[in-house]
């Protein structure tokens, strides 16, 4: 990825990102609404489940809280691989006529999914002063996983979007991709639930680290699994790397293939 000429062309991807940002909320009945909605949702139905009925721990925090939490990173990382597998196929016009670098489509998906994350933060503040639950200092570090958590959702964005251009139906597998990844990161339930001889094998799914991070940042509950944490972000920089190496060596075959 040439940052240089990313830059060169920055109002061009900013300019998608603005363009993402309209097209969701433009025609939309419900509009920002829904972005709130959704995970309160998904919290409401995953509590019952997995909660009342299933008796899932929460590392003696309350569920709800504690499963809306792992939502939040979640459903960013689910929409920007979704929406970086289709962005180079929906924008097929653009490929086809000018030229800009091409990862600037998935880049631009991740920022826009941006928004959505930050409404669902605050939609957190509120739920965690509802449940009397404080920042605690560890939020500091909160922004460096945001940064975490947008590459370890650019590296599958990549690689997917760019087998997407050749293969269309890779875009319908990937939605169940997305649904097992998420039972193997412990969104519904805490990393501690992992038997302990497993748990380092379980942080090989980036997902697993951003997760656990994010929960302990923002609730304070638990001490940080730094040595989990950094072969999450290992595993991430490896994926991003593949992917990008994949994307560049494929993209010259867009414009033909789209």
């Amino acid at each position: 990825m040439d940052l240089r000429e990313l830059w060169e062309f920055r109002d061009i991807l900013l300019a998608f990102v603005s363009k993402n940002i309209s097209a969701r909320y433009k025609q939309s009945l419900l509009g920002v609404t829904w972005v709130a909605l959704k995970p309160l949702i998904n919290m409401a139905i995953f509590t019952v489940l997995f909660d009342k009925l299933a008796k899932f721990p929460s590392d003696g925090i309350p569920y709800p809280i504690f499963v809306f939490t792992g939502l939040i990173p979640w459903t960013y990382f689910s929409n920007s691989v979704g929406g970086g597998t289709s962005s180079l196929v929906s924008n097929s016009g653009l490929i086809s006529k000018i030229y800009f670098p091409r990862v600037m489509l998935p880049i631009s998906t991740n920022l826009s999914n941006m928004v959505d994350f930050g409404i669902s933060l605050v939609v957190l503040l509120g739920l965690m002063l509802f449940y009397k639950i404080k920042l605690q200092i560890m939020i500091v570090f909160l922004p460096l996983l945001v940064v975490a958590l947008l590459l370890t959702a650019l590296g599958p964005g990549l690689f997917f979007g760019a087998i997407n251009v050749k293969y269309r139906d890779v875009g319908q597998v990937i939605s169940f991709i997305i649904q097992a990844w998420m039972y193997l990161t412990p969104v519904l339930y805490p990393v501690s639930l992992i038997p302990e001889q497993y748990r380092l094998w379980a942080y090989l799914n980036p997902m697993t680290g951003i997760t656990d991070a994010f929960r302990v940042c923002v609730l304070g509950h638990a001490q940080l699994n730094v040595p989990g944490l950094l072969i999450s972000l290992t595993m991430t920089t490896v994926i991003l790397v593949g992917g990008l190496i994949y994307f560049k060596k494929t993209e010259r075959t867009f414009a033909d293939i789209i």
